[in-house]
C-alpha cells in the first residue's frame, strides 16, 4: 500500500523540494498551499503526475477534507524578514491556529507529524553554537516577533499533542537554507546578493556585516527533514538542522560577488531590529540520531543557486 505525506506549505521553496523528493521516494504526496508565498510554478513538474495532489487551501481558514494521512510536514508559514514587515498577523495565525488543526489532522489520522520549526527562536542567541536545549532570547514585542514567538508557540502545541494524545510527533528547527526556488525579493541575505551581483547592482549589506549566518543547500536541508521524520526513535524529539559553517555576511557578499563574477560594489545599510548578531548551529544530536550532516559545501550551492536565478533572467 502507497504511503500518503502530506506537506502544508509544499509549494513554497523547502516545501516544493521535499514534495519532489518524497514521490521519487514511492510516496503519495498532498500537497496543501494556499500559495499566499508559495508558488505554483515551484510544483508544475510535479502536478502532472499520478502520485501528487495539490489542494489550494488555507489551513487556517479552510476545510482540508483530508481522510488518511501516514506522514504530516507541517511546513506552511511565510518565513522571509519581508514577510515578516507584510504579512504578520498570517504568520501569526498560521503557525498558532494553522498548527493546532494540522495537529488534530495527525490525531484523528494516526499520522506521523513533523513540525518544521526555526532558528528564529532562539532570537538573538547569547549561547553560541545553539543547542536544542538552549531557551532562547527572545523579543516578544518587536517587529520579528510575528515569527519567533508564533513559532515557538507551535513548538508547545506539538509538545502538547504528544504527550495529552500520544501523537507521534517530533520537531526540527531549520536554520538559513538557500537554493533553487529561493523567492528573489524576500530580504534574505543569498537571494538578495545574487540578483544584485546578476544584476550589476550593489550588494546591500545590512549593519556593517559582521553578523554572522550559517547557510544550508536546499537538497541537504529536504535529507535532514526527511531523515528526522522516518528515523526510528524520534518521536518527542527536537533537531536543528542547518549547516555548522559560518560566514559573516560581508564574506558572504564578497563570496557571491566573486563567483558571480559580478563587477558590483558593496554598499552598507542600516542594521534591522532585533536582527540576530549571530546564528549558528550546532548539529551533533542531528549527527548521532539521525545519522545527517549537510554534504554540499557553500561554494559548489552558490554555484547551483546562481545558475538558477540566471536561467530566470534569460
Amino acid at each position: 500500500m502507497v504511503k500518503v505525506a502530506v506537506v502544508t506549505g509544499g509549494a513554497g521553496f523547502i516545501g516544493s523540494h521535499l514534495c519532489a523528493v518524497l514521490i521519487e521516494d514511492g510516496f503519495r504526496v498532498v500537497c496543501v498551499d494556499n500559495l499566499i508565498t508559495g508558488s505554483r510554478k515551484n510544483i508544475e513538474q510535479l502536478i502532472s503526475n499520478k502520485n501528487f495532489e495539490f489542494l489550494q487551501k488555507d489551513i487556517v481558514k479552510d476545510s482540508l477534507g483530508i481522510k488518511k494521512a501516514d506522514y504530516i510536514f507541517h511546513l506552511a508559514s511565510p518565513a522571509s524578514p519581508y514577510d515578516f514587515q507584510v504579512l504578520a498577523e498570517e504568520i501569526a495565525l498560521v503557525n498558532s491556529v494553522g498548527t493546532i488543526k494540522i495537529l488534530e489532522l495527525a490525531k484523528k489520522t494516526s499520522a506521523k507529524f513533523l513540525l518544521a520549526s526555526t532558528s528564529e527562536v532562539y532570537g538573538d542567541p547569547k549561547e553560541h553554537p545553539q543547542k536544542e536545549t538552549y531557551w532562547g532570547n527572545v523579543n516578544s514585542f518587536g517587529p520579528r516577533s510575528c515569527y519567533d514567538e508564533s513559532k515557538r508557540f507551535a513548538e508547545t502545541m506539538t509538545y502538547i499533542y504528544i504527550h495529552k494524545y500520544g501523537v507521534d510527533g517530533r520537531v526540527i528547527r531549520i536554520f538559513n537554507t538557500y537554493g533553487p526556488r529561493m523567492q528573489k525579493d524576500d530580504g534574505r541575505a543569498v537571494s538578495n546578493f545574487i540578483n544584485q551581483a546578476i544584476s550589476g547592482k550593489p550588494l546591500t549589506v545590512n549593519g556593517d556585516g559582521n553578523q554572522t549566518r550559517s547557510f544550508c543547500y536546499v537538497s541537504d536541508m529536504v535529507a535532514g527533514i526527511e531523515k528526522a521524520m522516518m528515523t526510528k526513535g524520534t518521536k518527542g524529539e527536537i533537531f536543528n538542522l542547518g549547516n555548522p559553517e559560518e560566514y559573516k555576511i560581508f564574506d558572504l557578499a564578497e563570496k557571491i560577488r566573486k563567483i558571480a563574477d559580478s563587477k558590483s560594489k558593496i554598499v552598507f545599510g542600516p542594521y534591522p531590529q532585533d536582527d540576530p548578531k549571530q546564528r549558528k548551529p550546532d548539529i551533533t544530536k542531528a549527527k548521532k540520531f539521525l545519522d545527517w550532516e549537510p554534504k554540499i559545501s557553500v561554494d559548489d550551492g552558490l554555484v547551483k543557486t546562481i545558475e538558477y536565478y540566471r536561467s530566470l533572467k534569460s
